[in-house]
């Protein structure tokens, strides 16, 4: 069933155990998603940024699209969600990625969105504070679950950019927790966004601690959220490069950070590049095993715009001649379909394993499913 996000980090943070958050860009992942997570019995947090509402709302240009764009991309998403989740066995929650704006809220609210981020972080405080409340009276009565996010991370992932993190400061996030009423925070403390976060990287988990004891000691009843944690699998990335891909630096979050740090109350965990790499080298796989496809009518152009960009590991970025099939699910002939294969089980590939490292795995049944209706009914009683 599709539940509002927070019923699902409740859980997370009462078991003490992470649960991953997935960004989604077509509806074949979508369907993987769901499947994989019913089958390891977990609960599922699928994301939509901006940027995937208005892929999905077929922008020519998705990176500068229009509110109305973004708004049929955001229902095209929720429809699919419904489609594939509703009768799932597993509780299934579908949030805005790193929204910028509060028509963007809307649009993803009014799309079947459960779960919705503002992210201010780039304002000055009090401004953030603001925006964020603002989104929290839209959301709440609705029983839409709101994330804000407080410090900024470095690096680049869709319209995300910062060359260098600004920590989030502990007894800030308790004055930001108050002020606005969010559900969840997104905290800065070493993590980065995109493929590149350096080799090695180390995360501030005294940061996560200090946060959460304060919260404990204020009883906030909130939950902390890590942006840019994808794990960058070195096996994707080398596999990628010895067919052609020419990715430099590409580092992620060594694992067993985030295993640790989800048991001292980080309860959601945000994944995109794992599941981007996963799927370009399946497709590189696909063409180099059976070469007649590289001229085929229907995915040959797939396969000329990888090899034009061999830096590139977006599937956004390369399936424009089946975007059709990326939109609808449809698939015209069997060529076709050999792709959609080849993306749903990146999909499952890159998530399964974190399902069973954070903890998520055969945890469905301890999560609360609600409606988005006592979830609202919920924040009113408790004047949120």
């Amino acid at each position: 069933m599709l539940v509002p996000m927070r019923s699902i980090l409740e859980a997370a943070d009462e078991y003490r155990y992470g649960q991953a958050a997935f960004n989604m860009n077509s509806v074949s992942q979508i369907e993987a998603a769901i499947e994989i997570h019913s089958l390891l019995r977990s609960g599922a947090i699928l994301q939509g940024a901006e940027a995937s509402n208005a892929y999905m709302g077929d922008a020519p240009d998705f990176m500068h699209a229009s509110i109305e764009d973004k708004r049929r991309g955001a229902k095209i998403i929720g429809d699919a969600v419904r489609r594939f989740g509703e009768d799932a066995p597993i509780p299934v929650a579908l949030h805005l990625d790193h929204g910028k704006s509060v028509e963007s809220v809307k649009a993803c609210i009014d799309g079947g969105y459960t779960s919705v981020m503002i992210d201010g972080s780039s304002l000055p405080y009090e401004e953030n504070v603001e925006l964020t409340r603002e989104v929290v009276k839209l959301a709440h009565p609705y029983g839409v679950t709101v994330e804000g996010e407080l410090g900024v991370l470095a690096g680049v992932e869709d319209h995300v950019f910062s060359a260098t993190s600004t920590y989030t400061n502990p007894m800030q996030a308790i004055d930001f927790f108050k002020k606005t009423g969010c559900d969840a925070l997104a905290i800065s403390y070493g993590t980065c966004h995109g493929a590149n976060k350096g080799k090695d990287t180390k995360i501030r988990r005294e940061i996560a601690i200090a946060t959460k004891e304060c919260m404990m000691h204020e009883g906030i009843r909130g939950f902390l959220v890590s942006h840019g944690s994808s794990t960058v699998p070195q096996e994707y990335v080398q596999q990628i490069n010895a067919m052609g891909g020419t990715l430099e630096n590409a580092f992620g979050i060594d694992v067993n950070q985030l295993v640790d740090v989800a048991r001292l109350g980080i309860n959601k965990i945000n994944v995109d590049t794992d599941i981007r790499l996963a799927c370009t080298r399946n497709l590189l796989e696909l063409f180099l095993n059976n070469p007649e496809l590289q001229k085929s009518a229907s995915i040959g152009a797939i396969y000329e715009t990888m090899r034009a960009n061999p830096k590139n590991f977006d599937p956004r970025n390369y399936l424009n001649s089946i975007k059709d099939t990326v939109l609808t699910g449809n698939i015209p002939d069997d060529d076709v379909a050999r792709v959609v294969e080849c993306l749903k089980n990146g999909v499952k590939e890159s998530i399964a394993p974190l399902l069973v490292q954070f903890g998520s795995y055969r945890k469905s049944n301890l999560i609360r499913p609600v409606t988005l209706e006592e979830m609202a009914d919920r924040y009113k009683k408790e004047g949120i």
